[in-house]
C-alpha cells in the first residue's frame, strides 16, 4: 500500500482554485439566467462563454490522487449588477482523507470585480464553509455575519483572478503586477511570462505560453515556490498544465476533457 502525506491532497485543492483555478472576443445572443439574453454594451470582452467547461487529472507524481473542474455557469445579478458566475469543483484523495470542495464566483462583467465569494471546504475531517460579500463600490467587504473590513480597489477573489488573467496580452518577458486580490495581505500578485512551448496532455497537444505565479501568501504559489502554469496560446487563454516543486514532493495538472470553449 502506498502512504501518503495528507498534505498533497490539500495542496492540489489550492493548486486547482488558484489556477486551474489560468483569456478576446465579445459575447452576443448567449442564453443566461436572471439575466438579459446577452452581455450589456460595454461589457468586457473575454474569451470564455457560458457553458465552458474544463476537467483535469491531477497527479502527485505518477499517482492520480485527484480531478476538477472549471465551469463557466451563467450571467446572473447580483445586487443589479450582471455578473459571471463560475464554479469550481474538486474531489479526489488517498486511503483515510478525502477532498469535496466546491468554490464559487460571482464578478462583475465591466471590469471582473468580484462582488461574492463562496468557499465549501470538506477535506479529511476539516468542514468549513465561507460566504463572502463584496462591495467594489464602497471598498469593503464582510464574511458572513461579520463586520465589515476594508477591501482593495477593484478585488479579485481567486476565481475571478482565473479569468481575469485569461484576458492578458502575457508578452514572453514581460512580468504583471497586481494589487487586486480583495485579501490585502495577499498582494502584490506576479506573473511573469517565460516562455513558448508545445506540449502533449490527454486533451490533445496544444502551442502554449509558460507563466510562473507569485502571490504574497504561503504554498505553491509563494514567493519561494516553482510553480508553472501552461495555457493555450491562442483567444481561448486555457489552462492546460500545471507543474510545482514542493518539499513533500511534485504535484502536476493535466487538462482532460474540454467542453463549451470557443473555437481556436
Amino acid at each position: 500500500m502506498i502512504r501518503m502525506s495528507p498534505a498533497p491532497v490539500k495542496a492540489l485543492a489550492t493548486l486547482l482554485l488558484v489556477w486551474s483555478s489560468l483569456a478576446s472576443t465579445p459575447l452576443a445572443g448567449q442564453s443566461v439566467s436572471g439575466a438579459a439574453s446577452s452581455l450589456p454594451p460595454g461589457a468586457m470582452a473575454v474569451p470564455f462563454q457560458i457553458g465552458e467547461r474544463l476537467e483535469y487529472d491531477v497527479k502527485f507524481g505518477s499517482l492520480k490522487v485527484g480531478s476538477g473542474s472549471m465551469e463557466v455557469r451563467e450571467i446572473t445579478e447580483v445586487r443589479g449588477h450582471p455578473v459571471w458566475h463560475t464554479v469550481f469543483q474538486i474531489k479526489g484523495g488517498i486511503p483515510l482523507y478525502r477532498v469535496n470542495d466546491m468554490y464559487e464566483s460571482w464578478f462583475d462583467v465591466f471590469t471582473l470585480n468580484s462582488l461574492r465569494y463562496h468557499q465549501e471546504i470538506d477535506e479529511g475531517s476539516y468542514e468549513r464553509k465561507r460566504r463572502y460579500e463584496i462591495f467594489p463600490e464602497r471598498g469593503m467587504m464582510k464574511e458572513g455575519d461579520q463586520p465589515e473590513e476594508p477591501t482593495v480597489a477593484m478585488p479579485l477573489d481567486e476565481g475571478s483572478f482565473l479569468y481575469f488573467v485569461r484576458t492578458l496580452p502575457l508578452e514572453v518577458g514581460k512580468t504583471y503586477e497586481f494589487s487586486r486580490y480583495f485579501k490585502a495581505q495577499g498582494n502584490p500578485v506576479r506573473i511573469r511570462v517565460l516562455r513558448r512551448e508545445t506540449i502533449s496532455v490527454p486533451a490533445g497537444s496544444f502551442s502554449t505560453v509558460v507563466l510562473q505565479p507569485t502571490f504574497q501568501t504561503k504554498g505553491i504559489f509563494s514567493q519561494n515556490g516553482k510553480a508553472e502554469v501552461w495555457i493555450t496560446d491562442d483567444e481561448r487563454r486555457m489552462m492546460v498544465q500545471m507543474k510545482s516543486k514542493l518539499s513533500f514532493g511534485s504535484l502536476n495538472l493535466y487538462l482532460r476533457n474540454t467542453t463549451g470553449t470557443r473555437a481556436p
